[in-house]
């Protein structure tokens, strides 16, 4: 068995305008990296690529920046044309560099490929690493095509999921790649330097409603999720919105409060006024 055509086993992957037309925190606020179907995005800067081969792999490594920072986007095209991508903060980049010389040295120990001697899963050696509200999973795997990495981008409660396979001979190259990009441009992200809040929680009747709130390349955001059994939504309100959202309830709970003081019952004031307090409070 050889490691080529490794990877093939990864998802039934969404192409990339498939990706695209979810991405942006507008919307269903599913992404966390500006992307446009069809092109660049205004305001969006591309400042220096890389192409790699790797078996029958091309990856492209790209630097981007608009308002608000730095990412790069990484880029699978299989040999099939299958297209997928993840992004990644500067910050997380040199994190998964790190990441990727570690699985290297356990790939380079490993004997030849073993069928008889496999874990059930496929999965040799896994790592996470967290980045605000994204995850990401590597998995170094093996199946009857060969070892290969395979690097999940997920968004906590929702949002699209997207992942890439490297071939596991290629993780020294792309490593080596990764790392010149970031001796140019850095590991500084930009944006907010400090701590952002923890999430809330509240249940209202049998909905639950989570408040995360998020970072990305467009600024700070709160995500208000509503999940009720076999259902979930959610919303994603800019930080630049906050106040304006807050003085809109408010306005809403006075009026309901004195509708309810003018009225025999107030229990619509009353409820008003709880659920109001308790999501909003600091």
């Amino acid at each position: 068995m050889s490691d080529r055509e490794s990877g093939d086993e990864q998802l039934q992957g969404q192409s990339m305008n498939e990706y695209d037309r979810n991405s942006g925190i507008d919307g269903a606020g599913s992404s966390e990296f500006e992307s446009v179907e069809g092109g660049q995005q205004q305001g969006e800067q591309e400042l220096a690529t890389k192409m790699l081969q790797i078996q029958s792999k091309r990856f492209y490594l790209d630097v981007k920046q608009n308002r608000r920072g730095r990412f790069i986007k990484v880029a699978e095209i299989g040999a099939d044309g299958r297209r997928s991508q993840i992004f990644l903060a500067l910050s997380t980049a040199a994190e998964f560099r790190d990441h990727l010389s570690t699985f290297s040295d356990f790939y380079s120990s490993l004997g030849p490929p073993n069928p008889e001697n496999v874990p059930e899963d496929g999965k040799l050696k896994s790592e996470m690493m967290i980045k605000d509200n994204r995850r990401y999973y590597l998995d170094l795997k093996e199946n009857s095509r060969g070892r290969f990495l395979r690097v999940s981008q997920t968004i906590t409660r929702g949002g699209p999921r997207s992942q890439i396979a490297i071939p596991a001979q290629g993780m020294i190259e792309f490593r080596d790649a990764l790392t010149d990009l970031l001796e140019e441009f850095g590991t500084d992200d930009g944006g907010f330097k400090g701590e952002l809040p923890e999430g809330r929680h509240m249940r209202v009747e049998n909905k639950n409603f989570y408040f995360d709130i998020g970072q990305n390349n467009r600024g700070i955001y709160m995500r208000i999720s509503e999940v009720k059994t076999n259902f979930r939504t959610a919303i994603t309100i800019p930080e630049k919105s906050w106040v304006r959202f807050r003085d809109i309830f408010t306005d809403y709970v006075d009026k309901m409060r004195e509708a309810g003081d003018k009225s025999s019952g107030g229990g619509g004031g009353t409820t008003g006024a709880d659920a109001t307090g308790s999501s909003s409070s600091k």
